[in-house]
């Protein structure tokens, strides 16, 4: 290992976010077929062995090309090194996120596999609560929200998927917490903002592409708009 700091999301370069895409997905097909959490690979890059954040999230891919939610879990805390990271926060994603059942062999050939590197949270100090929006970029930005025991984060992607003012982005992280969607308006609400690199398979082992959040939020949110 080559040093304690955490990887930040925009020192993964294009080859090792394939890399951490392919050992996602790597990771559950071994599970699924011998039983066993795989160990990082022999040839994982130096780099990845930095402690870092990763979120797998998991999609059913439908015949439209569209896809659907199949299981998304990841850390929010450096914990483990980032290859590490990945292998861990794919199984989760397949096999214990509590909305869904566990994957099984026979769709793992009909989902894509997606992995966001995560920055470490920032808190967001302001002396303004309604001035909050304003110190969040929509496709740039992922939100935490914590309150006493209550926490609960939604990743850079999702205001976009939805398209959301950074408001609405606010309030729905609230809800995810299990807090009222004004929660952000109060003093004793922490809010925290973080930046996520997005690698995904265009369709089921496919190439492996960067999703550019901004241009996605631009092309179908801002210009619908117009």
């Amino acid at each position: 290992m080559s040093t304690d700091k955490p990887i930040d999301p925009e020192e993964v370069s294009y080859e090792e976010g394939v890399f951490l895409v392919k050992l996602a997905r790597k990771a559950v097909m071994e599970k699924l077929e011998r039983g066993i959490e795989i160990k990082p690979p022999e040839d994982t890059p130096e780099k990845l062995w930095r402690p870092g954040m990763t979120f797998t999230t998991i999609e059913t891919y439908h015949p439209s090309g569209e896809t659907s939610l199949r299981g998304c879990i990841g850390f929010l805390a450096p914990i483990y090194p980032l290859v590490v990271s990945t292998i861990k926060s794919a199984l989760e994603a397949a096999f214990n996120d509590p909305r869904f059942h566990p994957l099984t062999r026979d769709e793992l050939d009909n989902v894509v596999f997606e992995v966001t590197v995560l920055s470490t949270p920032r808190k967001l100090d302001v002396k303004d609560r309604w001035s909050l929006p304003k110190q969040i970029v929509i496709g740039r930005y992922g939100l935490v929200v914590e309150k006493l025991f209550f926490k609960g984060t939604l990743l850079p992607v999702v205001p976009v998927e939805y398209c959301w003012d950074e408001e609405t982005f606010l309030a729905e992280t609230c809800i995810k917490a299990g807090l009222n969607p004004d929660c952000w308006l109060e003093d004793d609400t922490r809010v925290y903002i973080y930046s996520g690199r997005v690698f995904r398979e265009e369709k089921p082992n496919g190439e492996i592409y960067i999703r550019d959040l901004n241009r996605e939020y631009r092309e179908k949110c801002l210009n619908a708009k117009i």
